[in-house]
């Protein structure tokens, strides 16, 4: 089992302390939060609340996810950096694989690229691209990335003849040197089925242990029909079950691989007022009592 430490809608300040905190910790990796506007007035809802409400989200400091990643990679040395996710379709994919790749090979592979469809219609209005067909869109954009970003010493060449994008081949320098991850976030069966048909794995948005049983059977379901056996497919789960040594031997029982963990409620309205030094305790203490234990 590897572990992720999660906080988001904090002090954009506190993210490069927690990120040393959480290396030092032994986690393997830190979840990066993915949000580009905020809107004056919206009907949308947030579809992993109960209330659907999105206020939360007002006046919360938002680094850009791909600049926010540089900074931590250089402030870092082994952790992983997960964004949880990318909004990509809203995204020019041809730009995110640039930058998805430089990344990767300025921190040493240390990217892993979680990717998702914007649940906002505002976010492809304010970027221009339209909301009808996203989801095959988004496939597009992962063709895409996955094309450009081959691992290799030799970059090579990749063109694309798409409904959404079409270009002739072409060629980014330097490539990654190993394959940077595609990580698919999402709980509707099309997202399941694009995380194995065109991912390495699955990034789970939370919600309750029988909503998290039944997407975990389905994906379980899909990945047969698909015929996908690989090892290295990720399972990245937000459970409560991930707070107790016993609890983590029932994640790993159902195929998780990867444990998404955090210490207080993100969804509040207004500042977090909770201190850097209460964050890097907690998750000290979390670090301490089970991922010490599990790794015994």
């Amino acid at each position: 089992m590897r572990f992720s430490f999660a906080e988001g809608m904090t002090q954009a300040a506190y993210y490069a302390p927690l990120a040393q905190a959480c290396e030092a910790a032994g986690y393997t990796s830190m979840t990066i939060a993915d949000s580009l506007i905020y809107p004056q007035e919206s009907d949308s809802k947030y579809p992993y609340t109960d209330t659907g409400d999105r206020e939360f989200l007002l006046g919360k400091e938002f680094i850009e996810t791909f600049i926010l990643c540089a900074h931590l990679f250089a402030v870092t040395s082994t952790l992983r950096l997960t964004p949880f996710v990318l909004k990509l379709p809203v995204r020019p994919p041809v730009l995110v694989a640039k930058q998805a790749s430089s990344l990767a090979f300025l921190s040493g592979n240390r990217l892993g690229l979680g990717v998702g469809l914007s649940p906002w219609p505002e976010d492809f209005a304010a970027l221009g691209v339209p909301w009808e067909k996203r989801g095959k869109r988004m496939d597009e954009c992962m063709d895409i990335l996955r094309g450009l970003t081959q691992p290799g010493t030799e970059p090579t060449f990749f063109g694309y003849d798409g409904e959404f994008y079409d270009f002739e081949p072409l060629q980014q320098c330097p490539a990654p040197t190993e394959k940077i991850p595609l990580l698919v976030g999402g709980h509707s069966d099309a997202a399941l089925r694009r995380a194995v048909r065109k991912g390495d794995g699955w990034m789970h948005a939370g919600g309750d242990g029988e909503e998290l049983d039944r997407l975990l059977l389905r994906l379980a379901e899909i990945r047969k029909e698909e015929g996908d056996t690989r090892d290295d497919f990720e399972v990245h789960v937000i459970s409560f079950d991930a707070y107790t040594t016993d609890g983590i031997k029932r994640l790993e029982d159902k195929g998780v691989t990867d444990c998404i963990v955090g210490f207080r409620i993100p969804y509040i309205k207004g500042p977090d007022t909770e201190p850097l030094e209460t964050k890097i305790k907690h998750l000290e203490q979390y670090a301490d009592s089970v991922i010490a234990k599990v790794e015994q």
